[in-house]
């Protein structure tokens, strides 16, 4: 159990990773050196996507973590 935990967690870290690096240094930087309005509106959306799911799971690892804080 705990190798097939370990394994899902280092795969979805290396995912996360690989995604925030192929956006960041690949895919963004190309829609913002276009300069057309609506490559700027994917910019802006994609990256606004990816701080949603970078909030979403920082809330999911500290539920995760600490699974009774915020019950009384």
């Amino acid at each position: 159990m705990f190798a097939t935990k370990l394994t899902l967690i280092l795969l979805g870290a290396l995912l996360y990773l690989g995604g925030t690096c192929t956006w960041f240094i690949w895919i963004c930087p190309d829609l913002v050196g276009t300069g057309t309005t609506e490559a700027l509106l994917y910019a802006f959306a994609g990256t606004c996507a990816w701080l949603l799911i970078t909030f979403g799971l920082a809330v999911h690892i500290i539920k995760q973590a600490r699974p009774t804080a915020g019950k009384r």
